[in-house]
């Protein structure tokens, strides 16, 4: 012990401890955006390198929107010293409350560039009012 300072041998972490401190942090979930346009709920989700029609599972049960998606990526690296393949894959999900009046039957899901865009129309429910009488005590 040099100068009273203990040294630690490196260790290698587990793979999701390590990208938890590295912050890779699409591994464990889906980042969205909600925002209301018109009568309609939009929700996009970021989804790089997947493809929508084998990768991506939407649907909607008990009020809730669920979003799952399957990512595997390959690369192949070839040149005169050798061969080596990377493979980087994994499940993400994610599920979101949808508001009261809901229209799950009209729920559409588009992607693009990336993105994938859930447009769910909700029904406007009139604004009830009533008038409180306040009374002195």
């Amino acid at each position: 012990m040099a100068g009273g300072i203990a040294r630690r041998d490196r260790f290698e972490l587990p793979d999701s401890v390590r990208r938890f401190f590295e912050g890779d942090w699409d591994s464990s979930g889906i980042r969205v955006e909600e925002y209301q346009e018109g009568s309609t709920l939009v929700v996009k989700a970021e989804m790089p390198g997947i493809d929508p029609e084998q990768d991506v599972d939407v649907s909607v049960s008990d009020g809730v929107l669920h979003i799952k998606a399957e990512r595997q990526e390959r690369t192949e690296h070839k040149d005169k010293s050798g061969y080596r393949t990377e493979f980087r894959y994994g499940s993400f999900s994610r599920d979101i409350p949808l508001p009261g009046g809901s229209q799950d039957a009209e729920v559409s899901a588009s992607y693009r560039d990336g993105v994938l865009e859930v447009r769910v129309p909700v029904a406007e429910r009139p604004e009830r009012r009533a008038k409180i009488a306040v009374t002195r005590g």
